[in-house]
């Protein structure tokens, strides 16, 4: 085992250690408000790099004329 992939051996008891100090860090009202707003810019990335897809597509259309 190398240490590259040492972090990324993830287990349950990891995640749920990870979860236990996100709730006593952020508290358990602002969790929701903290995912919608992960989501939100989940979004946005996915839309912006569908753009960025659909303009290199189509210059590559323009060369090929």
């Amino acid at each position: 085992m190398s240490l590259v992939s040492l972090p990324l051996m993830i287990g349950w008891p990891q995640i749920v250690l990870i979860a236990v100090v996100v709730l006593l860090l952020f508290g358990g009202r602002k969790i929701p408000e903290l995912m919608r707003g992960l989501g939100s810019g989940i979004k946005e990335f996915k839309d912006a790099s569908k753009e960025d897809e659909e303009e290199v597509e189509d210059k590559k259309i323009d060369e090929q004329k």
